[in-house]
């Protein structure tokens, strides 16, 4: 990087701080901070939602795949995502919407107190916190390799400073700040994965061109759909976790569908959101794909590919281009995701944990937010410098397996409890599939494991914990139903449009929601 490189990573710094300091001026209470008020524009929140859903690990752990590999890399990551995720904009994002609009919370584990119980609530709280933590982590920690190839900065000077900046504009500026700057993130990508596309083509005439480069031996088996540890099971599981976890399981995703006004608007936004999917993500991979025919990588997972690859590439200024396209992607993912758990942890977790945040007026939960924001971003960096450790190996490892693994159980009581054909499955059934499934991840991952010679596959250790866990959902609510009048009351009101609920019995409101079972 020269000076003009610097000046566009600075420049773009500056650019996502004054942004936060706007959208300081939409946040009056803790609903703008958490779902933008209801007020966000369709367009804005599709956008934002897919900005939201991937990081600079695209550009380290998929490039690797993509460089060892070639074209499984899409297929089996972004197609189920936008698969999903177009599912999802009939199944999951109208319901979602009316979370806010219908029951009035800010969180999208609000609802499950009167969906469930206390407990079960807490349980998913406690456990999507953490899950987002190490998720969290690992985003940095992408961005912070990134980082040392291209100016040398130590792996946590990278952490800090990225961390630093997302923390500034996403904790003053809320939702509005997140989605308003994901916006300007998504251009400065558009133009920087061109950049690199056009760069990459103009390249491979000395390899017969853009469709016959596929003959060269170093891109043999690269246009396999299923390769290697990503097969047809792989996929499927895939397609199956990312249906729960990017139309609200990962939670942040979730706020996007909750800030539109109607569900109606929410509907579009998942279907924008799934194009985009569908159709950017090759732009952004073909160059991966490509990688080996012009760069040797110097790691073994090949993570290093792509930013050797745009160093060799591309001139100063489109360089610090695409550079500043690595930290809008993690940004984006990260500030969305730390307003996620804000949400959760002052709407959801604090009241249980102490009588005076149950009384916390518009301004003190609008501070609770903020520094609820920056401890999440700040312990999430912790978890950044341990990734590489023995404990949590490498940046796709946690990717893929912890989050791929664990999100399974967290998602299925939160997502399926929304439907009404899953109306049976209380409490009981939400608890047991939870724990059962993250105690299959942990029984898969380690124990078996390590008892089985070459490791338990990749299909099965992501596979496994979801299945449980959807299996034992659906046969204890037939086994032992627990649809209360008021549980049904909920589900009525989150399935119906209007202001009557349809005849639905009333629903306690968010305040009651907030408040403990017993004293």
């Amino acid at each position: 990087m020269n000076s003009l490189d610097w000046s566009v990573l600075i420049g773009y710094f500056a650019v996502m701080i004054a942004i936060g300091v706007w959208s300081h001026k939409r946040v009056d209470n803790v609903s703008d901070f958490f779902t933008a008020g209801g007020k966000m524009p369709w367009w804005l929140s599709g956008i934002s939602h897919h900005m939201s859903g991937y990081s600079a690990v695209m550009f380290t752990g998929y490039a690797g795949i993509a460089y060892t590999y070639g074209v499984t890399s899409f297929v089996t990551w972004s197609f189920p995502i936008a698969l999903g995720i177009a599912i999802g904009s009939k199944l999951f994002a109208p319901r979602i919407n009316r979370l806010r609009s219908r029951l009035h919370v800010a969180s999208p584990l609000e609802y499950l107190k009167n969906r469930y119980d206390l407990k079960t609530q807490q349980a998913l709280a406690w456990s999507g916190m953490l899950l987002k933590i190490v998720d969290v982590g690992a985003k940095w920690a992408a961005i912070a390799t990134l980082l040392a190839v291209f100016t040398g900065v130590s792996l946590n000077e990278g952490i800090l400073i990225t961390g630093v900046v997302t923390a500034i504009y996403c904790t003053i500026g809320g939702l509005w700040a997140d989605a308003l700057t994901e916006l300007g993130q998504f251009v400065i990508q558009l133009l920087a994965g061109i950049a690199m596309f056009v760069a990459v083509v103009a390249e491979l005439g000395d390899h017969g061109g853009f469709f016959g480069v596929w003959d060269e031996p170093e891109l043999q088996g690269h246009a396999e759909p299923l390769v290697g540890p990503y097969g047809t099971i792989f996929l499927l599981a895939f397609l199956f976790i990312k249906l729960f976890e990017y139309n609200g399981g990962m939670l942040n995703q979730a706020q996007r569908y909750m800030a539109t006004a109607t569900p109606r608007e929410a509907e579009r936004s998942a279907r924008l959101s799934a194009v985009l999917w569908l159709v950017w993500p090759l732009v952004l991979f073909f160059p991966m794909w490509m990688s080996p025919l012009l760069v040797e990588s110097q790691k073994a997972d090949g993570s290093d590919s792509y930013a050797l690859m745009t160093e060799q590439l591309l001139p100063h200024g489109l360089l610090g281009l695409v550079i500043v396209g690595f930290f809008s992607h993690t940004m984006a993912m990260c500030s969305s995701d730390a307003n996620a758990i804000a949400a959760v942890f002052t709407r959801d977790v604090a009241p249980v944990l102490s009588a005076r945040a149950r009384r916390w007026n518009d301004r003190s939960g609008l501070v609770a937010a903020r520094v609820t924001t920056v401890v999440f971003l700040g312990l999430s960096m912790a978890v950044a410098t341990q990734v590489n450790s023995p404990t949590f190996k490498d940046i796709i490892t946690v990717v893929i397996k912890w989050v791929a693994g664990l999100m399974g159980p967290i998602a299925i009581p939160m997502m399926l409890g929304l439907l009404r054909p899953f109306r049976r499955s209380g409490p009981t059934a939400a608890l047991t599939s939870w724990s059962m499934g993250l105690l299959a991840f942990w029984l898969v991952n380690y124990p078996i494991d390590w008892a089985v010679e070459g490791g338990v596959p990749l299909e099965y250790q992501v596979s496994i914990p979801l299945a449980v866990s959807l299996i034992l959902y659906v046969l204890i609510g037939y086994a032992k139903p627990e649809d209360t009048p008021e549980r049904m009351a909920v589900i009525e009101r989150i399935n119906t449009d209007g202001d009557d609920g349809s005849g639905a019995a009333a629903v306690p409101d968010a305040a009651s929601a907030r408040t403990p079972d017993s004293p």
